[in-house]
């Protein structure tokens, strides 16, 4: 083994006094000794000229070496013998090594020959096992699947789909990869998606079936909600008729009496049955006639198919789609016959739509809920607000009403508003009333021209309580006998029936309408049919077709009646209104028919100075120069008596006291004012006083006449009727006074002469002729002195031209 030896780098040294070639060759000695560059001693000794002392340099060094390489030579040398020495002995021991090597092959070659043998034996029934192993495995997963693959066919055949969809997954997530069979498994990974693809269409046939037959369930789901809202209200205003009852009972002071309001059950009829509020039915239709279990299962499926938002968006879309349809109004039904199945349509839409929302699972939110009610509302908004517009018959508006505030009704018990709804019917409450002012302004108009004025006959209690006790317009409580002869015509509970059906049907539009105080505006709109449609038809009635006594006295009659019975017109609305009627009694108004009864009572008056006129034409067959006072009164005055108490006794059956305590002195007045006439008038030129006596008897009459009806008026009253011939009373005072000129006396003019014209005293005064002054009364009368109450009378005469 040879041993490698670093070289050493050295450094030239130069003794001093060597010469410059000795230098030149030590350091050309120490550059190759330390392997470093010659190029510069090349370089110099060409410049110099001078290589030849380079190559005698370079030769210098080669010898001064060899020597050196001999040593290593030696000693490499004696290396070499020695490990060919050590290589000699190795190979011996290989030689050892290798014999004993191939002995023990040969031994272990004949051991484990029988072993290698079993082993292979081994390995081949191991294998055998294995793929046993691996077939039986494979044959429990194909029967495994083939059990599956049958439950599968199973429940699709059974229409059990979500169970099919849990075998499909069931297959493809634990046996689709693990199937040995390339053919069964290219034939699942076929099939798979194809029996999704069936179970998603039959779902969706299933689904769409159900949307086709929700719209005719809604209908009649719509129809059944509101007809059940319907009857809770008809059972609410019953008991608050009841309660009237009892108030109004109460208010006539029947204290004996106990009253009990009890609520009849609601039979389950107050609203729609709601047994799974939180869940939805499995196919019992029951009082809901719905059922949703279609809907969820199409919903459940396509959530297993892992397309739950998909059938979201469709199911949306679908619904909204339908809901547009609905909106769709017919123009060849007219609306007053379509409405109800157009609101129930909608009405039974979103009642399914809140159970959806209640029990779906997330199937629709409620956002988008509330979208499709705003979108309905303003939709249904718009056809009311268009038929409306288009209706010309109150009663029309008032069922569509009325429908509709059943419709806010049912759908504020699901929680939506309806707000907008009740807005519309607030709005159109003026155009109603006035159709129903223009309808009640027909009604009354035919009541009063088939009246005939005469006394209406009632046979039978019923007829009594119809006509007067149903209007509260009987005089007594005590109930007459029957055939019974009422002191109105026929035209009175004709127009009570209009104003009380008119009531009626304001309150009803204005009821359940978002509105709780509408008093105010009904009486307003009752205020006005009283005073604009019954007051004027009756002063149409009054001008135009009175023309009797008896026919002027029964509306007179009928007046009176009437304003009782606009007291219960007002009580009625008060009590429909729910207002209290403490209340109304409390805030009374002036009978709102007194034009009417004015113009009725001077249409009497005035055909009665007609027939008294007749009468009083006998005043010019009066003696006005009469040589005696009449005992018993002129001609006239005593026809005009007996016509006035026949007048009496038969007014007295019909009209009320006041009224004819009126008409009376209407009568009297004009009765005075004739007399007055009389005497003041052209035909009467003169007078004595005799014929003033007995114009002082007729007067003296007729206030014994209006004196007799105390009994029947009342004493007061009396003395108005005998007050009412107060200016005959006073000139015939004047007139046979022995102190006329007390007549320009103030005080005493104010107190028995104030009804008395001194132009017209002065022109009767001048008609007056004493006795003195007759023809041929100087004749034996020589020694006669002039009267004193003449010559009295000539001063007053004189006086009262004097002030004129």
């Amino acid at each position: 083994m040879q041993t490698s030896k670093t070289r050493r780098k050295v450094a030239p040294t130069a003794a001093d006094g060597d010469s410059g070639d000795k230098l030149d060759q030590l350091l050309l000695s120490a550059a190759i000794c330390n392997g470093e560059d010659l190029g510069p001693f090349v370089r110099k000794a060409f410049s110099s000229g001078k290589p030849e002392t380079l190559l005698h340099h370079l030769r210098h060094f080669s010898k001064s070496k060899e020597s050196e390489i001999e040593d290593v030579c030696k000693a490499h040398y004696q290396d070499f013998i020695t490990a060919v020495d050590d290589l000699r002995s190795l190979l011996s021991d290989v030689d050892s090594l290798k014999s004993a090597l191939h002995a023990s092959n040969s031994q272990l070659q004949s051991v484990a020959g029988p072993l290698l043998s079993s082993l292979d034996s081994f390995v081949e029934a191991r294998e055998v096992s294995r793929n046993v192993t691996l077939a039986l495995d494979s044959i429990t997963t194909c029967v495994q699947l083939t059990e599956l693959c049958t439950r599968s066919n199973l429940h699709l055949s059974q229409n059990n789909f979500y169970m099919a969809l849990k075998c499909v997954d069931s297959i493809e997530r634990d046996f689709l990869y693990k199937t040995p069979s390339s053919t069964l498994r290219t034939m699942l990974e076929k099939h798979i998606p194809a029996i999704r693809s069936h179970i998603e269409r039959r779902v969706n046939k299933e689904f769409g079936d159900w949307l086709v037959e929700i719209r005719i369930v809604s209908r009649n789901l719509g129809q059944l909600a509101i007809g059940q809202a319907s009857a809770a209200r008809q059972r609410e205003e019953e008991l608050r008729m009841k309660q009237r009852q009892a108030e109004e009972q109460s208010r006539l002071s029947l204290r004996d009496c106990v009253y009990a309001l009890e609520e009849e059950d609601d039979d389950g009829l107050g609203g729609i049955s709601d047994d799974n509020k939180d869940g939805y039915s499995n196919g019992g239709n029951g009082m809901l006639g719905f059922d949703l279990t279609p809907l969820y299962r199409a919903y459940h499926i396509h959530q297993t198919l892992g397309l739950e938002d998909r059938f979201k968006q469709y199911y949306f879309e679908n619904r909204k789609l339908q809901l547009t349809s609905d909106f769709q109004v017919s123009s060849m039904t007219p609306f007053l016959e379509s409405h109800q199945t157009f609101f129930a349509q909608i009405a039974g839409f979103f009642i399914v739509e809140d159970r959806i929302l209640r029990t779906g699972g997330q199937l629709i939110t409620k956002m988008e809920v509330e979208n499709l009610w705003d979108t309905a509302v303003s939709k249904m908004c718009s056809v009311l607000e268009d038929q409306f517009s288009r209706m010309q018959t109150a009663n029309h508006l008032l069922l569509i009403k009325d429908y509709v505030s059943l419709l806010g009704v049912t759908a504020r018990g699901y929680g939506y508003p309806v707000d907008a709804l009740l807005d519309v019917l607030s709005k159109h409450r003026d155009k109603y009333h006035e159709l129903l002012l223009s309808d009640c302004r027909k009604q009354i108009a035919e009541a009063l021209s088939a009246d005939k004025f005469e006394q209406m006959l009632m046979k039978k209690e019923y007829e009594y309580s119809m006509n007067v006790l149903s209007f509260h317009i009987q005089t007594s409580d005590i109930v007459p006998a029957f055939p019974y002869v009422a002191p109105f015509s026929s035209t009175v509970p004709d127009c009570c029936r209009i104003v009380r059906s008119f009531i009626e049907d304001s309150v009803s539009y204005m009821s359940y309408g978002g509105q709780l105080d509408f008093y105010d505006v009904v009486k307003k709109y009752l205020d006005r049919l009283l005073t604009e449609v019954l007051d004027g038809g009756l002063l149409k009635i009054i001008n135009t077709s009175i023309h009797g006594v008896s026919q002027a006295m029964q509306v007179a009659a009928n007046m009176a009646v009437l304003e009782r019975a606009c007291d219960f017109f007002f009580r009625h609305a008060a009590q429909l209104s729910g207002v209290p009627l403490r209340m109304v009694e409390r805030s009374r108004r002036q009978f709102p028919l007194n034009k009417a009864r004015d113009a009725a009572e001077e249409t009497l008056s005035g055909l009665l100075k007609q027939k008294v006129d007749g009468f009083m034409t006998l005043i010019e067959n009066v003696n006005w120069m009469a040589d005696d006072p009449p005992q018993n009164g002129n001609e006239y005055a005593n026809e005009v008596i007996i016509y006035l108490e026949t007048l009496v006794s038969t007014a007295q059956q019909i009209l009320p006291v006041l009224v004819l305590k009126r008409v009376l002195q209407d009568v009297l007045s004009h009765i005075s004012e004739m007399i007055v006439g009389a005497l003041l008038g052209e035909p009467v030129k003169r007078f004595n006083i005799n014929a003033i006596m007995g114009i002082d008897v007729d007067v003296r009459l007729l206030e014994s006449f209006a004196e007799n009806q105390a009994p029947l008026l009342s004493e007061a009253d009396a003395n108005q009727l005998k007050a009412a011939l107060i200016e005959a009373r006073q000139l015939s005072n004047l007139l046979l006074s022995n102190h006329p000129e007390n007549f320009l006396n103030p005080v005493i003019r104010e107190r028995s002469y104030n009804a008395l014209d001194y132009r017209k005293v002065v022109i009767i005064s001048e008609k007056l002729k004493d006795q003195s002054d007759r023809l041929f009364g100087t004749f034996g009368t020589r020694g006669y002195k002039a009267n004193p109450k003449k010559k009295s009378l000539d001063q007053l005469i004189k006086r009262l031209k004097d002030v004129n």
